[in-house]
């Protein structure tokens, strides 16, 4: 076993009596980072979340993160379980409320959870275990050591003597907290790396398990909104006299959600902070009156909102454009802009050179429109606010953050806001960006009543918060022996750039240029699932798919050659990946897809990337029928490190594989004379049963390493693979996404293609 330091306290490992009987109650943090006083020292801990024990035995664990899909609720508990050494069957799992004076980073998100709470998840279960097993040494006047823990039971082999943790848990609980305690060798693990079923699974397939649409309470009133049709226009008046004659509906007002002088934080994203709000007694009636309100609307001036970073800090000033946006006119400013001076962000040896004295040289230019997150349950949210508190509860992905925001917004403390987090369905990351909660609240107290706002979908799909556009131009060089000598990539994007300098094939080419650049935009963007990667691991792929067969190379080993030379002689000092682990997923499809040899009739395409900590490379095997790819098979090789719970990591696998393979067939937003023009799932396609491979085929690397991320990792390489694999069946090159949308035709006009 391996020590690690509790570093605890009176204040941050709080000891409670269960209520009603004995028990012990140990408080932990799940996702406090690893704090260490010295680098050769063990870990040490700050530790303020909770488990369990009763007196009957029964453990209780509280999930504080958010659950959007990800199976965290189940995966992370299976940790503590592990170093508690209980039986999994005495395991109820409970999710707690937000509570930033005991929990930190209470988000969903950045594929963050398991990597950043594995440490202290394993000392948290074993710190419980060392309590239980010292009350249990004091009771039969035996020492510590030679006692063993065993799926729920204490025993001491030689006096026969044996207990279950219900038995100890109230004389642990009046017991010092250690200073250290040893965690298990990985190699002794039962419940880690061992399939463990969802534990909301049975609720959620009879009906029982809460989402935000299910909560309802006594004189709650019902609440939407009407936003501006267009980006780039505000309210200047409405008239809602039709709708406030009709049946059931009790009031039409205006709100502003975020005013001029508010602080935003990171997750405060709005495109249309003025809102027309519709109140009254069912959903239906609401959204009939919606179609009667007669609203005028005016384009608005350039405008300036504070916003703070990711951590927090000083708020920075930025300004909203005006304008009305169109999508066509935006792929031609991507293409200028391109053009044009791009910041430069990383440069190695002399690429002006080497591209002057290559053999070979290619050049691609790659596009990918809007996105929305489109998830199945919309936007909606419970807000009940009274004179001293604020009680909300809904789908959201960061309520840590939004606390802040809505006692900002209320004139509150952060201490009167109560969050508390149902089951969600489905985020993708729109759920990050709460503005929902905060209108939900404001309404609230305005009517003074409980209110529970919903969003139809197509409010939510046109309320902006989209992925961005995507832009990337990509050049390589050849030598006369088919060397990779020479490697460009400049990429950008409307609002932001998806550019990652840093990572391959840095690292793998002497000479190496990367350059960014940026267009800004009313038309609101957001964290889009594997942000940015989403779009740079396909384009990076397929483009190095044409590198490959330009040097008469396979595209795998010509990806290994690259892997190699990163391994062995890697140039720069700042790429972001580690060769050995990526390169090992490339030989591990290669084994598992018998790489070479594809089934008669069926063409197949591979890609490999690394994002969010973990390494993902897919084969994808697929025939064309009537113009349209029918995709028999999927082969998924993924690093993540340790597998916490396998079950739920081929799931994220499989779901992150079809969902990037979907949205690259057939999803985009477009928008004309700033208004979106797909608004629901008739227009806006996302991929059917019929549509979706066949089987998927997940194989894991096995590994002592630390557990990364995996909810969004698989997501790019499966468009890459796609992509590649459309060549082989079609002759030709896919470069704008969607694939079965012709961009070209649509907005690029042919000729501006490369």
């Amino acid at each position: 076993m391996t020590k690690v330091k509790t570093h605890l306290n009176r204040r941050s490992f709080l000891k409670l009596s269960a209520a009603g009987g004995a028990g012990l109650m140990l408080q932990f943090s799940w996702f406090s980072a690893l704090a260490k006083e010295n680098p050769k020292l063990e870990a040490a801990y700050d530790l303020n979340g909770f488990i369990k024990i009763d007196s009957n035995g029964m453990v209780t664990i509280a999930s504080p993160n958010p659950e959007i899909g990800q199976n965290v609720k189940t995966s992370m508990p299976m940790i503590v379980a592990e170093e508690l050494d209980v039986n999994w069957k005495h395991v109820k799992v409970v999710q707690a409320p937000l509570n930033t004076g005991i929990f930190t980073r209470q988000i969903a998100g950045g594929s963050q959870s398991i990597n950043q709470s594995w440490d202290a998840l394993r000392m948290a279960g074993a710190t419980a275990r060392h309590m239980l097993v010292e009350a249990a040494a004091t009771a039969w006047g035996v020492s510590a050591s030679s006692i063993t823990v065993n799926e729920s039971v204490i025993s001491h082999q030689a006096s026969g003597k044996s207990a279950g943790f219900g038995e100890m848990a109230e004389a642990a609980s009046k017991l010092q907290i250690p200073k250290e305690v040893e965690v298990k060798n990985i190699k002794d693990f039962k419940i880690i790396r061992h399939s463990q079923y969802n534990v909301d699974g049975p609720d959620i397939v009879t009906g029982k398990a809460v989402f935000g649409l299910d909560v309802y309470s006594e004189n709650m009133v019902f609440a939407s909104i009407v936003h501006p049709p267009a980006f780039g226009v505000k309210l200047k008046s409405f008239d809602a006299s039709e709708a406030l004659a009709m049946e059931g509906i009790s009031d039409v007002f205006p709100i502003t959600t975020y005013p001029e002088d508010f602080e935003r934080n990171y997750f405060d994203i709005n495109a249309f902070p003025e809102l027309i709000v519709i109140t009254g007694d069912s959903t239906w009636r609401i959204m009939k009156a919606k179609k009667t309100i007669k609203a005028e609307w005016e384009p608005f001036e350039p405008y300036t909102i504070k916003v703070k970073g990711f951590g927090g800090g000083k708020p920075n000033d930025q300004t909203v454009p005006s304008g009305i946006e169109n999508t066509e006119k935006q792929y031609a400013a991507m293409i200028q802009t391109s053009q044009a001076n791009p910041k430069q962000v990383r440069k190695d040896g002399d690429p002006d050179k080497a591209f002057s004295q290559a053999a070979k040289v290619i050049e691609r230019t790659y596009t990918a429109p809007y996105l929305a997150h489109s998830p199945l349950e919309p936007l909606n949210f419970y807000a009940n606010v009274t004179a001293d508190k604020a009680e909300l509860i809904g789908p959201i992905q960061t309520p840590e953050y939004m606390e802040q925001s809505v006692a900002q917004r209320l004139g509150m403390s952060l201490e009167q806001i109560d969050i508390q987090m149902t089951r969600i369905g489905g985020g993708f990351g729109r759920k990050l960006f709460g503005h929902y909660l905060v209108e939900a609240a404001v309404i609230s107290q305005k009517i003074k009543k409980p209110v529970k706002l919903f969003y139809t979908r197509e409010d939510d799909m046109t309320f902006g918060a989209y992925r961005p556009m995507y832009h990337a131009y990509y050049r390589a060089g050849l030598d006369a022996d088919n060397n990779l000598i020479a490697f460009h990539v400049k990429a950008g994007g409307i609002p932001e750039s998806p550019l990652y300098a840093n990572r391959f094939p840095a690292g793998a080419v002497s000479n190496y240029l990367a350059e960014s650049w940026t267009i800004e935009s009313n038309i609101t963007t957001a964290a889009f699932r594997a942000p940015r990667s989403n779009f740079m691991g396909a384009v990076e792929q397929a483009f190095l798919d044409e590198v490959a067969e330009l040097a008469g190379k396979d595209p795998i080993d010509f990806r290994l050659e690259l892997f190699d030379k990163a391994i062995k002689n890697p140039v720069g000092e700042r790429n972001d990946y580690d060769a050995k682990r990526y390169a090992g997923v490339l030989k591990l499809i290669k084994e598992k897809a018998n790489w070479g040899t594809a089934k008669p009739g069926l063409e197949r395409g591979v890609a490999a990337y690394y994002c969010h900590n973990s390494y993902v490379a897919n084969v994808v095997d697929l025939r064309m029928e009537n113009d349209k790819p029918i995709i028999e098979k999927v082969y998924c090789a993924t690093d993540c490190g340790i597998v916490v719970n396998p079950i739920a990591a081929s799931n994220m696998v499989e779901g992150g594989s079809v969902d990037g393979i979907g949205h690259a067939l057939y999803s985009m937003l477009s928008i004309k004379d700033g208004v979106p023009q797909q608004r629901n799932y008739n227009d806006y396609q996302l991929i059917r049963n019929n549509d979706a491979p066949w089987d998927v085929e997940t194989h894991f690397v096995e590994s002592d390493v630390h557990p990364t991320g995996l909810g969004e990792p698989p997501f790019a390489p499966a468009i890459g693979a796609l992509a590649n694999a459309l060549y082989k069946a079609t002759g030709k090159r896919y470069y704008h996404q969607p694939f079965m949308v012709d961009i070209e035709e649509r907005y690029l006009k042919k000729e501006t293609s490369v």
